[in-house]
């Protein structure tokens, strides 16, 4: 691989950029600095960018602590997005494994491993979700009946899959869904008559939020949780 290629890929300047820094003397290749950018690399050397070693990186599995106020998208004109929250390079690249609404909180998992994510958010793999759900009225104990048999939400044709309620206190619950659908925990307690005034995910498939994270704070995931979102 050349070595413009090499550091574009793993690092996040363009191709013209690279030149300019290898003009400058900024790179070195096995501790000699390097006066061609179009170099050809074995693949057992080490880069360095101003003395940083550049390593290429597989598959990147990122858990982040989404706060209030982001949108789950690469870019948006109106508000700020999720990947700025993160320090890596080619961030652009990372797909969102189950997005959340601008006012919701909580688990969102960021991957450039497109089958990973695919089997995570394809609605036939019923990746189940679990929300923290605090409501503007009281919760009724005849929603956990409703919710377990299926909600029919307006303008949907079918019935919502099955769904866990567990009724925490007279405003709170937590509420394990298998399916993604718009808005879908909000439609659900809307149906019931009832609204959301603040909606947290704590977990997806088996991974669960990082209790150490703060709200925009992220970690990567850990091999075991790679494995088990997919159980």
């Amino acid at each position: 691989m050349r070595l413009d290629k090499f550091l574009s890929q793993y690092t996040d300047y363009s191709r013209s950029q690279i030149q300019q820094l290898v003009k400058a003397a900024r790179v070195t290749v096995n501790g000699e600095i390097v006066r061609k950018a179009d170099n050809k690399l074995r693949g057992d050397e080490q880069v360095r960018l101003d003395d940083q070693l550049i390593q290429a990186f597989s598959n990147r599995y990122i858990m982040l602590h989404k706060p209030l106020g982001y949108v789950c998208a690469n870019n948006d004109s109106e508000h700020p997005v999720v990947v700025d929250l993160l320090a890596v390079p080619r961030k652009q690249d990372l797909q969102i494994a189950g997005r959340l609404d601008l006012d919701t909180t909580g688990l969102v998992l960021l991957t450039d491993d497109g089958q990973w994510n695919h089997r995570i958010t394809a609605p036939k793999q019923e990746c189940a979700k679990t929300y923290l759900v605090t409501t503007a009225e009281p919760i009724h104990h005849d929603v956990i009946s409703l919710f377990a048999q299926g909600v029919q939400l307006h303008g949907e044709k079918h019935l919502t899959r099955p769904a866990q309620l567990d009724i925490l206190n007279s405003h709170s619950a937590r509420l394990q869904i298998h399916e993604g659908k718009y808005h879908q925990v909000k439609r659900m307690f809307a149906a019931t008559g009832n609204r959301v005034v603040q909606l947290h995910r704590e977990s997806i498939g088996n991974i669960l939020l990082d209790s150490q994270l703060a709200p925009g704070e992220y970690r990567p995931l850990t091999e075991t949780e790679i494995q088990e979102a997919l159980q």
